[in-house]
């Protein structure tokens, strides 16, 4: 299959995702298929929190929307003219995803097809229906693409590379079991901000998206802070206070009471405004709901102690205190070039 054909798949279903949004979702008579899949996906939409309960329609909406962003002829153009796509012969690539937030394993999905190889997936229980809807839409666009894409329910079998997504424990697991075969294997990782007391109201409301978007379930959602000694968070909570219609969300407003519970009864200091907490902790990876934070002294000394954890850390928020860090309000918007975990999937994929 030529490149261009591979590409122009999922330009098209980069325009057919452009339809949906939260508030207004218009059927565009220039999309391809819309008669056999826009209701549908509709559909599927509504009926996502009942496969999910985190997968609330604005958050799906979301996830949607920033793949149409994604996918257009000038971002697969950018990412792709990197790259020599001459490979000697098709292997069969297996993915076994995570379901954390909606369609978290499409990158992945669409990596192993534009590479020229086949791909094989094991769907997490939690997000079994987003990405197989996909697949038939860009079959549907390029018929050739059936026999390229396989979904399997039981034991991975007859694969020459395996992308593996889950938390550290089922990462051990993954080494051992695919220690023969050519793999990536993601661990857990957190995202951490880095605050000097200058940030305008404006940028600490975007770090609130960082902060909330998902119910803060991604490895990109900002799970620690690092202030300067005397830091107050006054600022911060009054930034953040736009976000305070989470807490009625039963599920987050669950895991706000049984962590900030179980602080309390350790007898740990809490800052909390209602429907966040913030303690005081040298880990990246807070619970839901909450928000750990550590002071620094120097911020020459801080990007060398971040430096020294990067694998630990997805992603860094900033504003330009950070060499290599993002703006505010950006760590769910990653472009096709940012890859996990700093992994290069196309070049892996390009030379097994």
């Amino acid at each position: 299959m030529l490149q261009n054909e591979k590409k122009r798949s999922f330009i098209e279903l980069g325009k057919f995702l452009s339809q949906f949004s939260e508030d207004n979702s218009s059927k565009k008579s220039t999309v391809l298929h819309n008669d056999l899949f826009f209701d549908d996906f509709i559909e599927l939409i509504k009926l996502s929190q009942s496969h999910n309960g985190w997968y609330t329609p604005e958050q799906v909406y979301f996830s949607i929307q920033s793949w149409a962003e994604a996918l257009t002829e000038e971002n697969l153009n950018q990412w792709l003219s990197a790259y020599d796509f001459q490979i000697n012969e098709p292997k069969n690539i297996a993915l076994i995803l995570a379901g954390n937030i909606p369609l978290v394993g499409f990158h992945d999905f669409l990596s192993v097809l534009i590479t020229g190889h086949n791909v094989v997936v094991k769907t997490s229980s939690n997000d079994q229906h987003l990405l197989p809807f996909l697949a038939k839409y860009i079959i549907a666009v390029d018929p050739g693409l059936a026999n390229k894409i396989t979904f399997v329910e039981g034991k991975l079998e007859n694969f020459n590379a395996v992308i593996a997504t889950g938390s550290n424990n089922t990462a051990r697991y993954f080494e051992y079991y695919f220690k023969d075969k050519p793999s990536i294997i993601r661990k857990s990782r957190n995202s951490v901000a880095v605050l000097n007391g200058k940030e305008t109201k404006e940028q600490l409301t975007a770090l609130g998206e960082d902060i909330f978007r998902y119910f803060g379930l991604g490895c990109r959602n900002v799970s620690k802070l690092f202030v300067p000694k005397g830091y107050t968070f006054d600022a911060f909570f009054e930034a953040i206070f736009e976000y305070q219609d989470v807490i009625h969300y039963e599920k987050y407003a669950n895991n706000y009471d049984y962590n900030k519970a179980v602080f309390l009864m350790s007898n740990f200091k809490l800052l909390d405004n209602g429907f966040l907490t913030l303690k005081e902790d040298k880990s990246h990876a807070s619970p839901i709901s909450s928000v750990f934070y550590e002071f620094y002294d120097d911020i020459n000394d801080l990007q060398i102690r971040l430096q020294s954890e990067n694998e630990q850390i997805q992603c860094i928020v900033s504003n330009n205190l950070i060499e290599n860090s993002i703006d505010f309000g950006q760590t769910q918007k990653p472009k096709l070039w940012n890859y996990a975990d700093n992994t290069d999937t196309i070049s892996f994929l390009l030379t097994i």
